[in-house]
């Protein structure tokens, strides 16, 4: 993936471009909890490997910052549309960024 298709990608998201459906499904519920299983599934591994803790927290927090951008993306976006469904996915968006962080 180049840098201008990966600019290109959180720019259409951060501006509001990308439907508010796709966004919070595929993105944010399939992408970003595939994205933080991932991570965690790697620091599980490496604290069974007796790593050091500071590396394994890092690997485990590394997708935090992605999965802010998504909910405030998510947040964005759903400002421009009404009804339930909008706030729903504000609300789904929050509860998920939450757990994705404790778990």
């Amino acid at each position: 993936m180049s840098l201008e298709s990966l600019q290109s990608f959180f720019r259409s998201r951060w501006q509001g471009q990308v439907p508010l459906d796709r966004l919070f499904w595929r993105d944010l519920v399939l992408v970003g909890t595939a994205i933080s299983v991932a991570s965690s599934v790697a620091a599980l591994i490496m604290l069974g490997l007796k790593m050091p803790l500071a590396p394994v927290l890092a690997v485990h927090f590394a997708p935090v910052p992605y999965n802010v951008f998504l909910t405030f993306a998510v947040w964005r976006t759903a400002e421009k549309v009404t009804g339930a469904s909008a706030w729903m996915m504000m609300l789904g968006a929050t509860l998920w960024l939450i757990l994705t962080v404790l778990v």
